[in-house]
């Protein structure tokens, strides 16, 4: 297998070029201006001039992933209140790696503004439209079904995980404990139809205007169909708990769901941080999963269900 080359401003250029024909946004004598994304992205995404933004798969599998996503993308538009980006052109710039040039969506992202309470309502309309879109008609297009995770064995796992941040004085693993065994039985998905799963709401796929309203999702290459829970876990990463069940609740979610998703995010956040621990980091451990985790265990008006009884009749 020929291995594809490391994407250079050069080689991006020359494809920019290729791919916009006869367009001049932001161009010079030498071609488009154009410059990495940022250090996270690496060098498979590219701002290209001030309005596009050039994706390069960088293997096989994330080729498959971005194909289905640009058609993904076209089902999703017309049932969520938030803009997703456009494709202005697609190909291969390496044998059976696809490029996708796409517009930019402007604002920045939920890690550099706070989402407003009128942000609030923006997620739950992306929340409920998710919820609209057609499953047969996504699953055609090839995305996954994904069974629910297991609560019970996520807990365990955080459980020994929080015992280790505890000993590097990252975190009171005391906490954990409010996620009892019974209590993550009560909290197992629910039979019934699932939806379609952004599956990838972290704070830099979302779109976020200075005034805090939420105005793009990027990123939908990871969709599933599956637990809804997991799109309230990540907006509790991504904007901080209250905010997350609050958009739930407006998309008509009830306590039990929202409860899952706050959950999944505690032990998912616990997770990541004790693996960057025993990752050998030095020094202080990374800032934006710090930040995840005090977003996820931000306190709740939901903290006040103790035992869930009175959430059994809940959707």
């Amino acid at each position: 297998m020929t291995q594809a080359p490391t994407p250079t401003a050069d080689i991006v250029r020359r494809l920019v070029r290729t791919l916009l024909k006869d367009e001049r946004d932001g161009e010079t004598d030498d071609g488009p201006k154009v410059r990495p994304v940022g250090e996270d992205a690496g060098p498979a995404t590219w701002w290209v001039g001030t309005r596009q933004v050039l994706r390069l798969a960088l293997d096989r599998e994330t080729s498959i992933r971005r194909r289905r996503e640009l058609r993904l993308r076209e089902l999703v538009r017309p049932h969520i209140p938030v803009a997703v980006p456009s494709s202005v052109a697609h190909g291969e710039w390496a044998p059976g790696l696809i490029c996708t040039l796409d517009t930019r969506l402007a604002g920045g992202s939920a890690e550099e503004h706070r989402v407003s309470a009128v942000g609030e309502t923006d997620l739950a309309g992306l929340l409920t439209g998710l919820r609209e879109v057609p499953v047969r008609q996504a699953e055609t297009l090839g995305v996954p079904r994904v069974p629910p995770r297991s609560l019970e064995s996520l807990r365990r796992a955080a459980a020994e995980a929080a015992e280790r941040l505890a000993d590097a004085d990252e975190f009171a693993s005391h906490r954990m404990r409010q996620l009892t065994p019974s209590a993550a039985v009560q909290l197992t998905a629910q039979s019934g139809s699932p939806v379609l799963v952004h599956h990838d709401l972290t704070g830099a796929h979302l779109v976020v205007s200075a005034d805090g309203r939420v105005r793009g999702v990027l990123g939908w290459a990871g969709a599933v169909v599956g637990d809804p829970a997991e799109d309230i876990a990540g907006l509790a990463l991504a904007v901080g708990s209250p905010a997350a069940v609050r958009a739930a609740t407006l998309a008509g979610y009830g306590a039990r769901p929202c409860l899952r998703g706050l959950w999944l995010a505690r032990c998912d956040a616990i997770l990541h941080l004790a693996e960057a621990l025993g990752g050998g980091v030095t020094g202080p451990l990374p800032p934006l999963l710090s930040v995840r985790l005090r977003r996820a265990w931000e306190a709740i008006l939901l903290e006040r269900v103790t035992d869930l009884r009175g959430a059994d009749d809940m959707p």
